[in-house]
């Protein structure tokens, strides 16, 4: 997950709508003056950091502000003579580097800092030429979260697209309170990834007797399209559709998809993980008609009794199955992205499925020949 970090130093009075916007669009840290650190505290549950040199009831203390790191003293000629990172090496407790980048010789102390602290926050003079790449080169291996600094969603946006990893977060410095909605909106966007659906040939559609399955429940609402990934294999996965549509025997729940036997596979990031294993707090993701993926958190994973349908399909020559609750309301996706109901499956249909390229184990992928039947 990218952290989202607000910059809100200043009087109480100024800062304090900032906080309270950040904390309701999901922010995960806000950096305040020291006198601010326990005012946060009782607005909302959130990470708080804050400048020094020394550590205070911060959660996170900043090193860089009044040292080299903003250029108020001269950066030294290696890191053995540097302040910051001695500070850095010496005080406990999770701290961050703050560093701006004036030029290549910051760049090269950020990189030097960085593993020393456990974030990195860069700030750049021109953002657009920051080398953001450079840093994240260098601190590849490292243990550190390297967090951008940036005044708007665009920049967000750019920042968590360098290279193929990104930045690990974004330091937005803004007091503009709508800017702090779009940046979160951008960070969200920004995680989500894309996997690919094909075409499956149903090959059977059996009813096999009463089973325990597991209805997710999540804290999102989705909309037509959008489902899990769920399957008795781990190397194929059924497009199960949430259930975002009205019937006429119940009414819509969008914020939950009937997913199947306990036995079963969900897709969960580039895990694997079995239905019963689902609990409150944990995290899911959905997937829409075409792919796009989204995480959520399970509000909520009911177990019942219920009558079960086992349904097979084939794709690249691969045989995958399922076990679906024998319900009107369980519903697969068509290639069309049309909902198809389980108890009006035949084969020869065809409904949205996802194939693995690798064996897993202990839900991660592995390169090994597992027969799963």
């Amino acid at each position: 997950m990218k952290e989202k970090w607000l910059m809100a130093q200043g009087s109480w009075a100024e800062v304090k709508p900032r906080i309270t916007t950040a904390l309701e669009s999901g922010f995960d840290c806000v950096l305040v003056d020291k006198e601010n650190v326990d005012r946060v505290r009782e607005l909302g549950s959130i990470k708080v950091a804050a400048f020094g040199s020394e550590r205070g009831s911060e959660d996170i203390l900043v090193i860089g502000r009044g040292g080299e790191g903003d250029g108020s003293i001269p950066l030294s000629k290696g890191q053995n003579n540097s302040m910051d990172i001695a500070l850095a090496r010496t005080i406990p407790g999770t701290k961050a580097g703050y560093v701006i980048i004036a030029n290549k010789k910051y760049e090269q102390f950020a990189v030097e800092l960085g593993k020393n602290v456990d974030y990195l926050m860069v700030i750049g003079t021109d953002w657009k030429v920051i080398p953001l790449e450079n840093m994240i080169a260098g601190l590849q291996g490292v243990k550190v979260k390297i967090i951008s600094g940036v005044k708007t969603a665009q920049e967000a946006t750019l920042a968590l697209a360098t290279l193929e990893h990104g930045s690990d977060g974004i330091l937005l410095d803004t007091d503009d309170l709508s800017e702090i909605k779009r940046v979160s909106q951008a960070v969200e966007q920004s995680e989500r990834g894309r996997l690919e659906l094909i075409p499956g040939t149903v090959t059977a559609v059996r009813p096999v007797g009463m089973g325990d399955r597991v209805c997710v429940d999540t804290a999102s609402m989705m909309i037509p399209g959008e489902g899990m990934l769920i399957g008795s294999q781990a190397k194929g996965f059924f497009l199960v559709h949430s259930e975002s549509e009205d019937s006429p025997y119940v009414a819509a729940r969008p914020f939950r998809v009937n997913a199947g036997a306990v036995h079963a596979y969900i897709r969960v990031g580039e895990k694997t993980r079995y239905l019963s294993e689902l609990r409150s707090g944990d995290e899911v993701t959905i997937v829409s008609k075409d792919g796009e993926a989204r995480s959520a958190i399970v509000g909520r994973a009911k177990i019942e009794k219920r009558p079960m349908i086992l349904i097979e399909a084939e794709a690249k020559g691969e045989r995958i199955s399922t076990l679906l609750q024998n319900a009107e309301t369980i519903k697969l996706v068509s290639p069309q992205g049309r909902p198809v109901s389980v108890t009006e499956l035949k084969e020869g249909d065809e409904v949205l499925v996802h194939l693995e390229k690798s064996a897993r184990h202990f839900g991660m992928k592995i390169e090994e020949s597992i027969v799963e039947k």
